[in-house]
């Protein structure tokens, strides 16, 4: 495994994260990024999420949905629902944690847990 690779369901810029912790505040059950509400709170990284990503003995790589697309889609070909976390490997982006599991996971430490068990 040559590193994780994290994708949000959101899209990058100062716009979209202003209006996504809005989105949080405002009508957080319509907020369509499991991972972000996991790891961020309304305007900052979660401490227990920033420990666990300084500590994992792993290259690891954070992206929003549009920044994936355009740095792996036409290398991989791959049609993904995110969130998601892949790990880069010889073979490819294999799936660690898919889109339908992040709905299963309902905190921080379930999410590092899972994780942890998988790499």
């Amino acid at each position: 495994m040559e590193k994780l690779v994290f994708v949000y369901n959101a899209d990058s810029g100062k716009l979209n994260a202003l209006m996504d912790s809005l989105q949080k505040v405002v009508n957080p059950s319509s907020y369509s990024c499991k991972l972000c509400e996991l790891t961020y709170g309304t305007f900052e990284e979660k401490k227990a999420w920033r420990q666990f990503r300084e500590e994992l003995d792993l290259k690891s790589e954070f992206l929003h949905k549009d920044e994936f697309r355009k740095k792996y889609a036409s290398k991989f070909g791959h049609k993904f629902e995110f969130p998601i976390v892949l790990a880069q490997t010889g073979k490819g982006l294999e799936v660690i944690i898919s889109n339908n599991e992040f709905e299963e996971i309902n905190n921080l430490e379930v999410l590092i847990d899972k994780i942890k068990n998988r790499i």
